[in-house]
């Protein structure tokens, strides 16, 4: 076992004594370091180990140190336990929330975890380093979503077909390019394709290309997207809306690896990663009838939920400002400055057009401020008339509904409503918080990368 750094932060001087004595004889050349409450930063070393003594300020200590690094290290250690507070901090990132003292054997896997988890980290910021166009930056200051980048970063070098899924304006596509860019194929094509937007006779020569002659109007041979993104990437957005008889033929593309042109006599080698986009519950489409169950695994074998921008309220003011610095570049004049009060506005808007509906905003505000300050009458914004969400996933659970989908749809508004505090929504909801969290864990199991 190796580690190059330990902080201990807020300990009371016996139980840091102790601790100290444990540690240096199990890593007796790892340099530890102690912090004072007060005198905390946020810039502890990515590789750290943390340690830090459960107080009042335990929580906000925890969240400055993810707001500076997601994939934080940390273990809160306490002499009088809580299971409500524990699990709430570990909700919030933390490794364990363990009782003084603590046996050698458990700090020996926190040490061994941290450096997994560290390993990880390097691996990801190696990956994320490539994506340096602009173009291919995921904007986002929401620990759990940076937490999300840093997983599709460590899968981005992969070969594995990704299926995005979120509600329409998350931005599902700006990922796709993220994952391309993070991939060794990012010198290559990123070719995007919407199943959607392409009616379904002219979607079939798109995809797979065809020769002279293959129907009324080929004049000449053309190849196929899948040929266009050869050694590249492919994006297949809003895939539930590709027509049934073109999934089986989609199918054999991706398990054989070569296209058949329209028209076509043998077959053209490709070796094409392929990401799915979709706004629709998948698996639900398979249950209808609508979407084919085997493509359906074969597309998903990392799946990314991407969460709406209502659950990501620290987005906004980013987003915002990004999207004002791109119409700068575009209409060449200087960016307006965001009002206080516009700001507040936007903060208090439940976006339910997501990320594409805020961009739209700006646009609209860039156009409007002539005076070079945003005010909220330029934002057109009227929240009385904003529609409401939590008011439309209630009457989408209604006839025809299972009762666990309705509980899970409650408990999930229930934890947006709390900001994420699991003992608040406990409370909330009249179950204890062993209960919500054995129900947190039964809907996430097999869930990969969910947001």
């Amino acid at each position: 076992m190796s580690l190059s750094n330990i902080s201990m932060i807020g300990f009371p001087a016996h139980e840091e004594a102790e601790l100290r004595v444990q540690l240096g004889k199990i890593l007796p050349k790892t340099y530890i370091e102690a912090f004072p409450v007060e005198g905390v930063q946020a810039d502890f070393k990515a590789d750290a180990l943390i340690f830090i003594w459960d107080t009042m300020t335990a929580p906000s200590i925890v969240r400055r140190l993810f707001e500076n690094n997601p994939q934080a290290n940390i273990v809160i250690i306490t002499d009088s336990g809580d299971s409500e507070r524990g699990a709430d901090l570990m909700h919030l990132g933390a490794i364990d929330y363990r009782l003084m003292p603590v046996p050698d054997e458990v700090l020996e896997i926190y040490i061994r975890k941290s450096g997994h988890q560290t390993a990880l980290a390097k691996q990801a910021d190696i990956q994320k380093n490539k994506a340096k166009n602009g173009q291919d930056i995921f904007v986002t200051e929401d620990i759990e979503t940076r937490r999300l980048l840093d997983r599709v970063a460590l899968i981005a070098p992969s070969n594995a077909s990704v299926l995005v899924v979120g509600e329409s304006g998350t931005g599902k596509e700006r990922l796709s390019r993220y994952v391309h860019a993070c991939s060794n194929r990012d010198d290559a094509n990123f070719i995007a394709i919407n199943c959607a937007a392409i009616p379904e006779g002219v979607l079939e020569a798109e995809l797979f290309g065809h020769e002279k002659g293959a129907f009324t109007g080929a004049t000449s041979a053309r190849p196929g997207k899948f040929e266009l993104a050869h050694e590249g990437t492919l994006l297949l957005d809003e895939i539930t809306e590709m027509p049934v008889h073109l999934q089986a033929k989609l199918l054999r593309v991706l398990q054989e690896g070569e296209v058949d042109r329209l028209g076509g006599r043998k077959p053209v080698k490709i070796d094409v990663r392929v990401i799915a986009t979709s706004n629709r519950d998948l698996a639900k489409a398979v249950q209808e009838g609508s979407f084919r169950q085997d493509l359906y695994y074969r597309l998903n074998v990392v799946c990314i939920q991407l969460p709406p921008l209502r659950q990501r309220s620290h987005d906004v003011k980013p987003l915002a400002l990004h999207f004002l610095q791109r119409f700068c570049d575009m209409y060449a004049r200087p960016a307006p400055k965001l009002s206080t009060q516009a700001l507040e506005q936007l903060q208090r808007y439940p976006w339910p057009g997501n990320a594409r509906e805020l961009e739209n905003c700006m646009h609209r505000a860039f156009l409007m401020a002539v005076d070079d300050i945003i005010r909220p009458e330029h934002l057109c914004l009227d929240e009385t008339t904003a529609p409401d969400i939590s008011h439309e996933q209630n009457d989408a659970v209604q006839a025809g509904v299972s009762i666990r989908d309705m509980e899970r749809t409650l408990i999930e508004k229930t934890l947006v409503h709390v900001q994420g505090n699991r003992t608040e929504a406990a409370q909330l909801l009249g179950i204890s918080i062993r209960t919500l969290r054995n129900k947190l864990h039964t809907y996430d199991s097999g869930m990969a990368f969910a947001g």
